[in-house]
C-alpha cells in the first residue's frame, strides 16, 4: 500500500495550504476516488481515520483525506490547532472551496492518472463535513455518489439564537472550548454572515432535494450531537437515498483521539463496510 502524507494542495481562493493524505495500492488500475471530509474541530489525523483510509485502500479505492485550509492546523503541525487566527476566519463557503480544489487537484494530476477513475468520485463527510459533501455533490457534476456519517442536515441549527446571536454580532467573536487541547477556539461573526449571505446555496435540504445521484446516509442511534432525526429528515427529502442506522453508535462512530488500537472501533468498521458495499454496487 502506498501512503503519501502531508501533500500540499494549493488553493484557488486563498494562500493557505490544503494539507492532504492519500492511500492506495499501486497496480496501474483505475480505482474509485473516495474523498473524506472531517467535521467541526476534527482533522485528517484524528483518531482512527488512518485505519479507515487503509480499509478503503485495501478494497482497491483511492482514498484522500485532508485538513480544511482554515481549520487551524498548519503543514508543520496538522493536529493541534496552532493557527487560531485561521480558525476564526473559517466558514462553510471556504470549506466548499477547499473541497472543490481537492477534487480538481486529483482529476488533473498526471502522477496518479493510471491509478484513479476520474469518472467515479465518491464524497464522504462526517458531522459538519457531511453537510459539506452533500452540498458539493449537489452542485458538482464530477461527483458520482455521496455518503454522510452522522452528517448535519441544517447549518442554521448550529448557530446561536436570540440574545446570544446579538452578543456575537456585537463582540465580533465568540469562543468555544476545545476539550482535547483546552484552547478557546475563536469563531468570528463573519462565519454566520457568510452563511446568511449564501443561505440558499448552503441549504442542505435544498441540496438533498436536488441530488440526482446515489446518496447513503449513515447515522448512529446514540448520536447526541447530530441526532438520528437529522438523517431521517434527509431521507425524507430524498426518498431515493439509502438510510442505514447503526444501533448503539455515537457521534464519533466509536472512535476517540488518540486511537492506539490496531483495529477500527466496531461501529466505525461497520460504517466503512456499509460504505464500501454502497460504492461497489
Amino acid at each position: 500500500m502506498q501512503i503519501e502524507s502531508n501533500i500540499v494542495v494549493k488553493s484557488s481562493y486563498h494562500n493557505k495550504p490544503i494539507v492532504t493524505d492519500i492511500f492506495y495500492n499501486v497496480d496501474n488500475t483505475k480505482k474509485p476516488i473516495v474523498i473524506f471530509c472531517h467535521g467541526y474541530k476534527g482533522f485528517k489525523d484524528w483518531g482512527s481515520w488512518d485505519l479507515v483510509a487503509k480499509m478503503f485502500a485495501e478494497t482497491n479505492h483511492f482514498f484522500i483525506k485532508f485538513n480544511f485550509s482554515h481549520n487551524g492546523e498548519t503543514l508543520e503541525n496538522p493536529i493541534d490547532f496552532p493557527d487560531l487566527e485561521a480558525f476564526g476566519e473559517n466558514n462553510i463557503t471556504t470549506e466548499l472551496n477547499d473541497l472543490e480544489d481537492v477534487i480538481n487537484w486529483i482529476i488533473t494530476n498526471e502522477k496518479y492518472k493510471s491509478e484513479v477513475d476520474i469518472t467515479d468520485i465518491i464524497l464522504i463527510g462526517h458531522s459538519r463535513g457531511g453537510g459539506i459533501v452533500t452540498i458539493k455533490a449537489s452542485e458538482n457534476k464530477k461527483v458520482s455518489r455521496v455518503i454522510s456519517w452522522n452528517g448535519v442536515s441544517d447549518y442554521a441549527l448550529r448557530f446561536p439564537k436570540g440574545k446570544d446571536l446579538e452578543e456575537w454580532e456585537k463582540e465580533g467573536v465568540l469562543y468555544v472550548l476545545n476539550g482535547r487541547t483546552k484552547q478557546q477556539m475563536p469563531h468570528k461573526y463573519q462565519f454566520y454572515q457568510d452563511f446568511k449571505d449564501n443561505e440558499e446555496r448552503l441549504s442542505i435540504k435544498t441540496a438533498v432535494e436536488n441530488l440526482n445521484k446515489p446518496q447513503l446516509i449513515i447515522s448512529g442511534t446514540h448520536d447526541e450531537v447530530v441526532k438520528p432525526i437529522e438523517a431521517k429528515n434527509m431521507h425524507l427529502w430524498n426518498p431515493k437515498s439509502k438510510l442505514l442506522l447503526i444501533e448503539g453508535m455515537n457521534h464519533t462512530l466509536g472512535g476517540m483521539h488518540p486511537w492506539n488500537e490496531e483495529k477500527l472501533p466496531i461501529h466505525l468498521e461497520k460504517a466503512v463496510q456499509m460504505s464500501i458495499d454502497f460504492i461497489n454496487k
